[in-house]
């Protein structure tokens, strides 16, 4: 066999062997830890949270090949100010339009990682309809058999900047603020 037909053959095998040795594993969102919130200045007083307090999606995670995807889906109207008439004003058309638009969502398109661990997930965020690129900053990031459940777990924070006129919500801007801080708090069970 000549050493052409050799590497040949190695690299054949190496490319069949390399997915087998990835173990992707797939995390369920536990819905009673993972809580979307949002940020924004309320007429420079104050920074206003706010968060929702319904989110399901899954997580892929491969640690060994690096990769992985994240799908999320946000309840709109389970908008939770701390205020049941404001919870109205948000879920109204200036703002989310939770009558027609239920539902938010995130979809990533690259995990990248720094050493074991995500760091940044592109993606896109639609929100009333609107679609557009953002990058979640991983803030931190535990993968571990959950204590009580027996069962692999990953958690992680993330956050993004967002301007709410980009996704036809910009009502009352610049008085208050444009700018949205979006935090997220994720638990993820394996399933």
């Amino acid at each position: 066999m000549t050493n052409l037909s050799k590497l040949a053959t190695a690299l054949i095998l190496a490319a069949s062997i390399a997915p087998a040795m990835a173990a992707p594993e797939t995390f369920v969102v536990e819905g009673t830890h993972t809580f979307p919130r949002f940020s924004y200045s309320h007429f420079g007083y104050s920074t206003q949270l706010s968060r929702f307090n319904k989110t399901s999606g899954k997580v892929v995670y491969d640690k060994a090949a690096k990769t992985g995807s994240v799908d999320i889906v946000i309840d709109t109207k389970s908008v939770d100010t701390g205020y049941a008439t404001f919870d109205e004003h948000i879920q109204g058309e200036d703002f989310l339009d939770t009558a027609k638009y239920p539902t938010a969502t995130f979809k990533s398109t690259k995990v990248n990682f720094d050493g074991d661990k995500p760091a940044s997930i592109e993606g896109q965020l639609t929100l009333k309809g609107v679609t557009k690129p953002v990058t979640l900053t991983v803030s931190s990031f535990h993968a571990m058999p959950h204590p009580m459940l027996k069962k692999d777990a990953i958690g992680a924070n993330a956050w993004t900047l967002v301007k709410r006129s980009d996704f036809n919500a910009g009502k009352y801007a610049p008085y208050v603020g444009d700018e949205v801080r979006i935090d997220i708090a994720i638990e993820a069970i394996k399933e």
